[in-house]
Parts: C-alpha cells; structure tokens; sequence
C-alpha cells in the first residue's frame, strides 16, 4: 500500500515521522511532495528510501493521500491534482474547516477527514477520525489500523470537528501554556530548579490523563479526591474557579468563530456559497 503526503509542513512531516517511527509504514510505502524543494531533500535525508516528487506524482502514485495544506490552499490544489485522482483512492483531509463536501464535490475519490495531533510524535493522544459517504467498511478499518499506530482514533460527527479539536489538537497547547506560565511563577516565587518542576508538571500531567482515560475517575472526581476540605488544594481551586471564570467560553468562542469564518471563505472557493449545508454546532 502506497500512501502519500502533499504537504510536508509541520502535519505532514509529523504524520510522515510517526508512521514511519511507529512501524505503520516503510519508507518505500511513502510518497511525499511539498512546493518547497529544500524541504523535501531534508524529508528524504532523515528518512532514505522515501519517493519525492510533484502533488500530481504523489496522488497519482498513491492508494492513501494525505492532504496537508493550509485551509485557502486547498482549492488551488485540488484544481492541480483532479485529473490524477481515481475513484478507488482514499483522500484524507487533515485541515479541520475543510469539509468533505468541498473535497466529495470536486474529487472521484473516497473522502476523509482526520484530526492529527501533536502527541502522536509521543505514539500518544487522540486522532479525530471523519468518514465519508463514499467509504465502506473495509476502507474505514484500513483508516483506523493505520492510525492506532500513532494514537487513538476516534470517530466522530463533522459537527463536532471543531470542538472535538479544541481537546485532541489544541489541547496541547492550551495546557502547556498554563503549564509554562505556572512553571515561571513557581521559579520565580521558590528559586526551584526550571527543569525538575517542567518534568514534575509532566509526570503529573501523564498520570492525570491515566486516571481520566484508565482510572474510571471523571474530573470532578480527581478534585473531590485530591482536594480535602480547608486544606490547601482546596483553598487553590477556589481561587482558580474565580479567576478562571467565563475564560474557557471565551476559548471556545474564539476557536469557533475562526472555523466559521474560514469554512465560509472555503465556500466563497469552491463555488458553494449559498448552499445550504448542516449546521454547524457550537
């Protein structure tokens, strides 16, 4: 099975990198174009035995493709790639405002949409996982085995691909720069060693995902159990609860408002504006 990768930026490399590490793929399986030369040779060096080539070599030469361009970048390269697409291929969007309908009105080929994440560098973490109408079951497993290399897939309704990211694909960041900015405090304030209090902060961070995913706890619960009443924990989520209030409404109205606006703009560029499509919930 040969799968391709049009776009090697930060997605796309990163996909290409844990497959590869991951043993979901070998280096003759992949195909990767990108419009920077220099960024491809760099691609083949850390990973010899990889094809390189033009997007319509690498679509044409592939049973899986990968699209991994910015959202606006899209139609230009669907517009370049079409001619070489063919029913029996799977293409797989991982640009959330992307729609399938934009790519199932324009391309022959099966349609998916899936939501990487950064911590699948770490073989770790969630990947969202939207299928088109046009795929079987067979093409929905071949999907899924090939990503449970690299994390958790995880179905879900296009609806939901912007709030779903915010956790799986935002996520990491969102938590890591409360977890920086809590790491500076505490230096700053107590001299302790940046470095013991990052990988401290980490550990945590690791166990607390184990508690939610394998320990049957639900949030509420871990700060039922690790906050005693009157005594310090308790004292701190108090005054989390008050300085944190109405910030994560904010975070999400933020990242939606976003998507909007560019799934419209996507509209504007495939010819779709004015056509009504599902709603997309907030």
């Amino acid at each position: 099975m040969k799968v391709g990768f049009i776009g090697t930026g930060s997605m796309g490399s990163l996909l290409i990198d844990a497959f590869l590490s991951s043993g979901a793929l070998e280096p003759c399986d992949v195909l990767a174009s990108n419009r920077s030369p220099n960024r491809l040779l760099q691609l083949k060096q850390r990973h010899p035995g990889i094809s390189i080539g033009s997007n319509r070599e690498t679509a044409d030469g592939s049973d899986i493709v990968f699209i991994c361009v910015k959202p606006l970048e899209f139609k230009s390269l669907i517009d370049e790639i079409s001619a070489s697409m063919r029913s029996e291929q799977i293409v797989v969007s991982v640009t959330s405002p992307v729609m399938l309908y934009h790519l199932e009105s324009t391309l022959p080929s099966k349609i998916a949409k899936v939501i990487p994440s950064i911590t699948h560098c770490a073989k770790s973490g969630s990947s969202l996982c939207i299928f088109g109408s046009r795929l079987n079951k067979k093409d929905r497993l071949l999907l899924l085995r090939l990503l449970s290399f690299v994390g958790v897939p995880m179905e879900i309704q296009e609806k939901h691909t912007r709030i779903a990211s915010d956790f799986s694909s935002c996520g990491p960041a969102f938590i890591s720069y409360f977890i920086e900015r809590w790491i500076k405090a505490a230096t700053a304030a107590t001299g302790i060693d940046e470095t013991l209090v990052t990988r401290l902060a980490g550990e945590m961070l690791l166990g607390t995902g184990k508690l939610l995913t394998e320990g049957g706890f639900t949030p509420q619960e871990l700060q039922e159990r690790v906050a005693v009443r009157g005594g310090i924990t308790a004292e701190a989520l108090n005054h989390l609860r008050s300085s944190l209030e109405g910030v994560f409404e904010r975070l999400i109205t933020t990242t939606h408002d976003k998507y909007d606006e560019d799934v419209e703009k996507l509209d504007a560029l495939f010819g779709l504006s004015g056509i009504v499509q599902a709603p997309l919930d907030r």
